[in-house]
């Protein structure tokens, strides 16, 4: 990170977790940071995280995401096929991602982006730079043990959430001097299991708590909309839960702007000094 600290206006990265509907805080989030113009310059993505990164990183405003969030059903994009390494395929995700964007890829994108996703043969962290964006974003929102793993070249990969479910590694990577984590599970109150994707979900989110807790550090802020509530897959829930993105987000605007101004205004040896005294945990915002 010392080579990123340099004069002029700071690099900011956003990074949006999984966490499948609860996902539409996200689209709150940017609603916010467009309306108090807080320039996102990279964007990362994990699963749910992946797809609104996409979409945002390619153009889509925020209210148009918030339009197919509405329309946006988990299942509904899904076809059943004989079980053999999972119940589903999320062929049909691809598919509306290519209606949506057209057959672009990662590394075009005008505000840079990086989805993550999970080698489930070797536990690998696999971060998409380049490359199909629907071939990346199905493989990071591909739940293990419902949908197929996506082949990629002969890896298996699954859901990015297992390896990092707030992406800020590779923010770190793209040169970000301020980064901005969006964490879904700040509230850690897991749902009562109502079907099989509440038990595989619930299993995959207390999994990688402690994970998350640990990498979360390497954020400057932690934004934590309260949606622990919600059910992952009910598509009624879209239009409170970017109500939570936004009320978290307006609790961060002041944080962020006194962060971006004071690393603008600082000279280099005293960011330098700042940062070896940068603190163990950074700036949590909206948590309990």
């Amino acid at each position: 990170m010392i080579a990123n600290l340099k004069l002029g206006s700071p690099r900011v990265g956003l990074a949006l977790s999984g966490g499948a509907i609860r996902g539409a805080a996200h689209i709150g989030v940017l609603k916010i940071f467009e309306a108090q113009d807080i320039r996102i310059d990279c964007i990362s993505g994990t699963s749910i995280g992946a797809m609104i990164a996409a979409l945002y990183a390619f153009g889509k405003s925020p209210a148009e995401i918030e339009a197919i969030a509405r329309d946006f059903n988990w299942l509904d994009i899904s076809k059943f096929i004989l079980p053999k390494l999972g119940l589903l395929s999320n062929e049909e995700m691809g598919d509306m991602l290519h209606e949506l964007l057209g057959p672009v890829n990662v590394e075009n994108a005008p505000i840079p982006l990086a989805i993550v996703a999970t080698d489930i043969n070797t536990g690998e962290k696999i971060v998409f730079r380049q490359g199909s964006v629907a071939h990346a974003v199905m493989a990071s929102t591909c739940i293990p043990g419902i949908f197929t793993p996506i082949n990629d070249n002969g890896r298996l990969l699954v859901d990015g959430l297992l390896v990092e479910n707030v992406p800020i590694s590779p923010l770190q990577k793209m040169s970000a001097d301020i980064i901005l984590a969006v964490d879904l599970s700040g509230d850690r109150q897991y749902k009562q299991a109502d079907d099989i994707i509440d038990v595989i979900m619930n299993s995959f989110e207390i999994a990688v708590d402690t994970t998350t807790l640990y990498q979360l550090k390497a954020a400057d802020v932690v934004i934590q909309p309260k949606v622990s509530e919600f059910s992952r897959t009910d598509t009624s829930q879209v239009g409170e839960l970017i109500r939570r993105g936004e009320i978290a987000a307006l609790v961060a605007v002041p944080v962020i702007r006194d962060l971006i101004e004071r690393k603008r205004r600082t000279g280099f040896l005293d960011l330098l000094k700042q940062w070896m005294r940068r603190p163990s945990r950074p700036i949590y915002v909206n948590r309990p």
